[in-house]
């Protein structure tokens, strides 16, 4: 696993850091507004014939960042990987917080751990991570898919996918954190699940920037964990 720079929008708080796999490209969650006009206008000098398909982009892009930070989503990223037809398999991992209204999100998530330890037959179970206790849900659902309905068909496109969360408390206490993979090729579930424990068992909340207990900070070294990690939090 290569742990990689993320960055989340602005305002958003507790801090914590974790590792993004070989093959998984952060989608800005947080674009600067002249980066957005230049976009804009790089995409209506498109030749005719190029900028409907352009803008169907843009908008789609536009909406999903809308809809990613309405959910309090830190992070989003793309992973896409061969597989064996020659092609590519495409997941998306987004980390989020979940406010607990009052509650203390150890309590909830230990109930939720709790739970998941007897219900281990619908794809849920406890987990002991290194930032704390958590639990794995998973399932596999329909859903809405891209693309333009099936000809004769009376609604929209659908496919499977597999889904993957694990949830922990979050450093201040009152948030739970969200970790969830989703993707198409659920027949590679299982590879799927590993990649996402892995990702939960490099979760943080101590910067690997900050020297520890007795030692001196020096510059990371190019290409480590702490060169390379990012606070997801500015």
């Amino acid at each position: 696993m290569t742990e990689t720079p993320t960055r989340a929008p602005h305002g958003r708080t507790p801090a914590f850091w974790y590792g993004l796999p070989h093959g998984y490209v952060r989608i800005d969650l947080d674009p600067p507004l002249d980066g957005v006009v230049e976009l804009v206008r790089q995409v209506m000098a498109m030749p005719e014939d190029e900028r409907d398909r352009a803008e169907e982009v843009l908008r789609f892009y536009a909406a999903t960042v809308g809809a990613l930070n309405a959910q309090r989503v830190q992070s989003c990223a793309l992973g896409l990987h061969p597989n064996d037809d020659g092609g590519l398999t495409s997941s998306v991992l987004t980390v989020s917080t979940l406010p607990t209204s009052g509650s203390h999100a150890k309590a909830v998530v230990a109930s939720l751990a709790g739970t998941a330890a007897d219900r281990r037959d619908v794809g849920m179970r406890p987990l002991e991570l290194p930032c704390g206790l958590g639990f794995l849900a998973e399932e596999k659902r329909r859903t809405l898919a891209p693309g333009s309905p099936p000809e004769g068909g009376d609604g929209p496109r659908s496919g499977l996918v597999w889904q993957g969360t694990i949830a922990v408390t979050g450093p201040g206490g009152h948030d739970i954190v969200l970790i969830q993979l989703v993707t198409e090729a659920v027949d590679q579930a299982d590879d799927y699940r590993d990649v996402l424990l892995g990702i939960a068992h490099t979760l943080t909340y101590t910067d690997p920037s900050q020297p520890g207990p007795g030692e001196v900070q020096d510059s990371p070294a190019p290409g480590s964990a702490a060169h390379q990690v990012q606070n997801d939090f500015g």
